[in-house]
């Protein structure tokens, strides 16, 4: 394969689709809002990174120190509000947004990357049969792999199969029926 790039040739010896993970299978899944969640993360993260820079500043020139005890309390409650609890709830809320999805047939094996607390991307292993579906619809959570929450989005995988299969909606009811009797029968 060459492309072209600014009159100059560039030869591509990558053998394998660019929808191919080496490591990870075959990409089944790619969330579209990888991009913001990485950025509403990072905007949250320095702004807080420079609320506490500011701090010091601020109350020096305000004569905060100055004030009564309970005025104190209220600012320094609102500033801590803004710097440390909405960077943490934020990453509670999109930890388990799932940016990729790989699919290894030979293994049955599933790779999540998500963003771990520090932007970094955290590769999550686990088997179709580790997933579990939750009984009442949660907020934030399509499914659990190994007890970890997980998000995607049902429309965006390209090709249907992959997501009945992760789900596990592509197993025959029968057997599920077959189990039911087989649980009768032994009591």
């Amino acid at each position: 394969q060459v492309t072209s790039f600014q009159g100059v040739a560039v030869r591509s010896l990558s053998t394998s689709s660019p929808h191919e993970h080496p490591e990870h299978g075959r990409l089944v899944y790619k969330g579209n809002l990888a991009k913001m969640v990485l950025g509403v993360k990072f905007f949250s993260y320095s702004t807080s990174i420079l609320n506490l820079f500011m701090m010091p500043y601020i109350m020096l020139k305000s004569g905060i120190g100055v004030e009564s005890l309970l005025m104190q309390a209220a600012f320094y409650g609102l500033i801590g509000v803004f710097t440390f609890v909405t960077p943490v709830t934020l990453h509670v809320l999109t930890k388990g947004y799932v940016i990729r999805l790989y699919y290894k047939d030979e293994m049955d094996t599933y790779t999540a990357i998500t963003y771990n607390a520090i932007l970094a991307e955290k590769a999550t292993v686990f088997h179709q049969k580790d997933v579990e579906i939750p009984d009442i619809t949660k907020m934030f959570t399509t499914f659990y792999a190994k007890t970890k929450s997980m998000l995607v989005n049902p429309t965006l995988f390209p090709n249907p199969q992959d997501y009945n299969h992760l789900m596990g909606y592509d197993k025959s009811s029968l057997f599920k029926l077959e189990e039911v009797k087989e649980a009768d029968e032994s009591k």
